[in-house]
């Protein structure tokens, strides 16, 4: 008899295990957060908040975001297998995975994003998921945050020690006990006067301020 390997690893059964495991791996990490207060500030007091990073670092948010469940906040992922995966792991972790990409039931995904970030007023945002290339900003991220009326928060996560896969964005796996920090940029405010008008002049801004957050 045939084993279905990809029914097994989409199973709850798997993926239960597998979170624990990687739950466990990364309680390992030290973590240092550094200008996490005005975002947070800006979120209590009624705002709404996207936090914007790249798919190379998404792995490490799991050491981290796990304290915001309670908002049950959401994040895209793709339709393929391995956002099969990424979803049930995202559930686990306490947000809301929406499924969808540029390539894939995109505009529906923006849709229900729009949706959800109005509601929970946390999302966060893989800017140059899930294919890439890396380095490059969809314009879906601003039109997702003029439309929920959100700032940008950009997030740089880095690690003394890591792995880098030989992947399209060199994703970063923090080795054991590594040092992960954590540091939120300044708030990007896109409804002014003249937020609207330009979304190719906001992305290639926001482009600018996250490139250097890439680790080469």
């Amino acid at each position: 008899m045939a084993i279905n390997t990809s029914r097994i690893i989409k199973s709850d059964v798997f993926l239960n295990v597998f979170y624990g495991i990687l739950r466990a791996y990364c309680r390992t990490f030290r973590i240092t957060v550094i200008n996490e207060a005005p975002w947070v500030d800006h979120l209590q007091k009624g705002g709404s908040v996207l936090l914007c990073g790249w798919h190379q670092q998404i792995f490490s948010t799991l050491a981290y975001f796990g304290k915001f469940q309670g908002l049950s906040p959401s994040l895209m992922i793709s339709q393929s297998n391995d956002g099969d995966i990424g979803a049930g792991i995202c559930r686990r972790a306490g947000w809301r995975p929406i499924r969808g990409s540029s390539s894939k039931g995109g505009l529906k995904a923006l849709k229900q994003m729009i949706r959800e970030l109005r509601r929970s007023r946390l999302a966060g945002h893989i800017v140059d998921g899930p294919q890439g290339p890396a380095g490059i900003v969809k314009p879906g991220t601003i039109t997702l945050a003029l439309a929920a009326r959100a700032v940008i928060i950009p997030v740089s996560i880095s690690a003394d020690r890591a792995w880098f896969f030989n992947s399209w964005d060199k994703f970063m796996l923090p080795k054991p006990f590594a040092e992960i920090r954590f540091v939120f940029g300044e708030m990007i405010h896109l409804n002014g006067s003249e937020g609207k008008k330009d979304v190719e002049a906001w992305r290639r801004h926001l482009e600018s301020v996250m490139r250097p957050y890439l680790i080469p």
